[in-house]
């Protein structure tokens, strides 16, 4: 997408802009033709290249569990049967070690979210214009200017992915947390502690200090778990775009910069695997917590 109509401003702001579709004040619905827009539209608007990829990865890992569930067999596993096998007794490791209590649904939200949020992830390592160059392609034989197409294509680079996950997540942990230890005994945990007294007159006036400070821990924990993988994620891809700049410079800086692509994405690998590993080891540890009902309750 890197011409000399754009800038290195605009190639990096155009990298940056979502495929948004949504309700403009003036243009009523339509997709946006900058991020100007975009950013009028609000609320009242879905980033469609994020819902396209993440969809689609989605789809992909549901294709291929189910591809190597329909080779299983009682002999010697294939290649894609061993690696699958391997994948899930390291998820089934890591929920033993980190989840106590007993509900048959952390173990396959814990594979999904690993696998689902790596393949989000890898989409990284894709060259930077080969996906929106396409789209751009396929935008102008549609009669539309080519600077105006936009194609993210790393969904975890989007905060409204990232925050989805987490939320649901957060949704989850409140659900088990009142199922497992009732209403009162959650309300307990959010206004009896971190401090506590026998006068039940001093008690009742640290009721409202505890349920702030608890109130504050509880918030903090979807947004540490959405923003930390957005914000490595993002980090990533701009280092990617920067460098894939210098390949407007001439030769020796194009060469230069094609071996620090190469340098980044080995390192790469490691983050999009550590990201989604700590997003799913955060999952179980929440889940665990609402699982587990003091002694005293």
């Amino acid at each position: 997408m890197a011409s000399e109509e754009l800038t290195s401003a605009g190639y990096i702001k155009h990298h940056l802009t979502n495929w948004t579709f949504g309700h403009h004040p003036q243009l009523g619905w339509s997709f946006a033709h900058d991020a100007k827009e975009a950013a009028e539209m609000g609320f009242m608007s879905i980033n469609v290249d994020t819902m396209l990829w993440s969809t689609i990865l989605g789809l992909l890992f549901i294709w291929i569990f189910r591809k190597a569930a329909k080779q299983a067999t009682a002999g010697t596993p294939g290649g894609l049967l061993n690696f699958i096998e391997w994948i899930c007794e390291f998820i089934d490791t890591s929920v033993r070690g980190s989840f106590t209590g007993k509900n048959d649904l952390v173990a396959p939200m814990a594979l999904t979210i690993f696998i689902w949020v790596f393949f989000m992830n890898l989409m990284d390592l894709l060259p930077v214009d080969w996906l929106p160059w396409i789209a751009g392609k396929i935008g102008a034989a549609m009669g539309h200017d080519p600077h105006h197409v936009y194609m993210k294509i790393v969904p975890s680079t989007d905060p409204n992915a990232t925050f989805g996950m987490s939320l649901t997540v957060f949704a989850l942990m409140l659900f088990f947390s009142v199922r497992e230890k009732g209403a009162g005994g959650f309300a307990g945990e959010l206004t009896l502690h971190p401090f506590s007294a026998k006068n039940p007159i001093l008690q009742l006036l640290f009721i409202p200090v505890n349920f702030l400070l608890e109130f504050v821990s509880l918030l903090a924990k979807p947004l540490s778990l959405s923003l930390r993988l957005y914000g490595n994620m993002y980090a990533g891809e701009m280092i990617f775009i920067l460098i894939a700049l210098m390949y407007g410079a001439g030769w020796t800086m194009g060469i230069f910069g094609g071996l620090l692509q190469m340098g980044w994405a080995i390192f790469h690998i490691l983050i999009i695997t550590l990201q989604a590993f700590i997003f799913m080891t955060l999952t179980i540890v929440y889940m665990d917590m609402a699982h587990t009902v003091p002694e005293h309750h």
